[in-house]
Order: structure tokens, then C-alpha cells, then sequence
């Protein structure tokens, strides 16, 4: 029995890394990959603008204006700092489905007065999933054939997402989602923080931090009808942004972007590659202890259980609380009676030894 539910597992692993091997992604600046700094669980970013928080990370991580380019106005162009310069860093962490932003920006002539769209702004955008293609609905190839506004509320801005941030805020929510779920850029789903001491028509230096969840799809109908993306530690997502800077008059100066393409803020096949990166070598136990478990079939009683321990592991023991264990990495279990299990795992490696229990969490009827 167990090595046939062992063959299952392993077919299906199998699979997954056939369709991984068959999908193919492609990337605005192929060249070129950035990467998402990992948060340590007790050390996530406060969104309260002290912006302290950021200083344990790397300037490695931070991606400035030089690696913008104008595809609006001036193509070609330098970017002159002294007219307007910007710092951005990316952060995760492990577990949660959030994306961290600093961003630290220096503008000679800020423009925020206007109530609506014709000010300063970063526009965002993100495809966690990397699923690509066209996403705002003037983009939809069945535009010729289904109205503008049907497609809006069918999927406008679904797969990925477009947030107008205005830099900075004032008396005005802090960005406008281009897209049908207005709500995902409200609390819980986003937070925002900002510190800025200058008037309208005035240089000087702006900062920002803020969360944002990321959605493989978010709909118009609210967060129950969504699907949350799931980051994963080393998996890339599609990510870019722009700067759209006005210097008064309602006209927009400037309009630099990360991908180097202006389809990026409509079709996310046009975003640049972000690494989930793991966490800094300082912050990782040599060797951690750690699984998780989902039924295989509950009316049998049996239970596969996946290793995920961190370090270099030679050995696993697991005590599944019924007398029986395994030394396999991840095994598949049989209970033969209903109960509230005690689950021990064990590893070992060059560092010692790691042990974590879980009560209660595996229960059998």
C-alpha cells in the first residue's frame, strides 16, 4: 500500500516538472534580473514611515533612476538626477503573499495639486504568477466584438495589477488601481506610509514604504472571489514601474519606465524578472527543523508528510505518535485508528541535530 501511494507522489512530481520544463518565460530586459530582498519573520517592515526598517538592506537591492530609460518623451535621453532622481527597494517575507516598497525620491519641482491624475506618480505594476499578455481592457483582443466597459467588469486588470501611486499624497487616496478591483489597494490587502516636507511647485526629497498583495487573479467582486499568488523563495515574478513626472501645467515632463517599453503598464509579457532571493546567510540557522502535511485519503487514514527543513541534512527521523516511524525525507503514512497525533521530526545534519512537534495538527476519525 505505501508503495503505491509513493509511486503516486513521485508520478506527480514528475509532471510538474515536465509542464515547468514546457512553459517558457520571457522578460522585457532578458539581461537583466533584480532581486526582492527577504525579510526575516521578525524583522518585517513597519509601514509607519520611520523607514528604519530598510537600512539592514543591501544597496545591492536598490534600483535607481539609471536603470530607467524615457520611451515617451526625449527617448534616448540621460536622466539628469538633478531634475529628478529615485531609489527603490523590493522586500518579501517567506510565508506571507506581500511585496514591500521603499522608495526615496528627489524632484525638482513637485506637482500634487491636482485632484485627479496630473501629478507625480509611480506607476507599478505586477505579475506574481508570470502569466503575461495583455490585462487592461483596451488591450483585450475582443475589443472590436465586446464593449469597452463589459470587459472591464469581466477580468479589466485580473491577471495583473497597475497602481497609479501618487507621489505624494495629499487629500486623495494613496493610488488608483487601473484596473476593475479598486479595493485591493485598501487595507487589509495594502498598506502605505509616507514622509514628506515639501509644498506643491517645490524641490526637494519624498519618502515612501508600502505593502501591496499580489493576485494571480483579482476580481471586481472582491476578495472572496480572488486568488491570492503565492511567493516562493528562488521563483521569479514579473515586476516593473515608471515615473511619470509633472512639473506644472497639468503636462507630464517626463515618462521613464524599468522594462524599457511603454506596453509594460497595459501587457505584463513586457515586466522585468524579480528573484524571490532566500534569506541572508546571517539570518538562516544552520539547520531548521520544519514540515507540513496534507491528507491523501481521510476515510483511510492516510497522510503524506514533506520535509521542509533548512540546511545540509543528512538524516530524517519522524515519530508519527502511534509507535510507528520513518526515516524517509517524506513519507506517506498510514494511521490505523481515529486520534489527535503528536508528529516529531527529527533531522541531522553537519551542524547537529533539529527537532520540531506539532499537537494535534494531524487528526484522524
Amino acid at each position: 500500500m505505501k508503495s503505491r501511494f509513493k509511486a503516486i507522489i513521485r508520478n506527480r512530481g514528475r509532471s510538474l516538472i515536465l509542464l515547468a520544463a514546457l512553459a517558457s518565460v520571457s522578460f522585457a530586459r532578458p539581461d537583466r534580473e533584480f532581486m526582492v530582498y527577504q525579510f526575516p519573520k521578525d524583522r518585517i517592515p513597519r509601514i509607519d514611515g520611520d523607514f528604519s526598517d530598510w537600512d539592514m538592506v543591501p544597496d545591492s537591492f536598490i534600483v535607481g533612476t539609471d536603470e530607467l530609460e524615457n520611451t515617451v518623451f526625449g527617448v534616448g535621453e540621460a536622466q539628469d538626477p538633478d531634475d529628478y532622481d529615485l531609489k527603490v527597494k523590493v522586500g518579501w517575507v517567506k510565508g506571507l503573499n506581500r511585496l514591500y516598497f521603499y522608495l526615496e525620491a528627489y524632484d525638482d519641482y513637485w506637482d500634487f495639486e491636482d485632484p485627479a491624475l496630473k501629478q507625480d506618480i509611480f506607476e507599478l505594476v505586477v505579475d506574481a504568477d508570470i502569466s503575461g499578455g495583455p490585462f487592461i481592457n483596451t488591450e483585450n483582443k475582443h475589443i472590436e466584438t465586446v464593449p469597452k466597459y463589459d470587459l472591464y467588469f469581466k477580468g479589466h486588470g485580473g491577471q495583473a495589477q497597475n497602481y497609479h501611486i501618487f507621489t505624494p499624497v495629499k487629500n486623495k487616496v494613496w493610488a488608483m488601481i487601473w484596473g476593475n478591483a479598486y479595493w485591493i489597494k485598501d487595507f487589509p490587502y495594502a498598506n502605505v506610509a509616507c514622509d514628506h516636507h515639501v509644498s506643491p511647485g517645490e524641490s526637494g526629497k519624498i519618502r515612501m514604504e508600502w505593502w501591496i498583495t499580489p493576485f494571480d487573479f483579482a476580481s471586481h467582486e472582491g476578495f472572496e472571489q480572488s486568488v491570492v499568488s503565492t511567493l516562493q523563495e528562488n521563483h521569479l515574478i514579473g515586476l516593473s514601474w515608471s515615473i511619470l513626472d509633472f512639473d506644472g501645467g497639468g503636462k507630464c515632463d517626463e515618462f521613464r519606465n524599468l522594462a524599457h517599453d511603454i506596453r509594460m503598464i497595459n501587457d505584463a509579457s513586457y515586466l522585468c524578472a524579480f528573484r524571490l532571493m532566500p534569506l541572508e546567510p546571517r539570518y538562516r540557522k544552520a539547520i531548521d527543523a520544519d514540515w507540513t502535511f496534507h491528507e491523501v485519503d481521510r476515510d483511510r487514514r492516510i497522510i503524506h508528510f514533506i520535509d521542509r527543513s533548512t540546511g545540509e541534512i543528512t538524516g530524517w527521523h519522524w515519530d508519527f505518535g502511534d509507535g510507528s516511524s520513518s526515516r524517509d525525507q517524506h513519507p506517506l503514512h498510514q494511521y490505523g485508528k481515529e486520534g489527535d497525533w503528536t508528529v516529531v521530526l527529527t533531522v541531522e545534519g553537519p551542524a547537529g541535530k533539529s527537532t520540531l512537534s506539532k499537537v494535534w495538527d494531524v487528526v484522524t476519525k
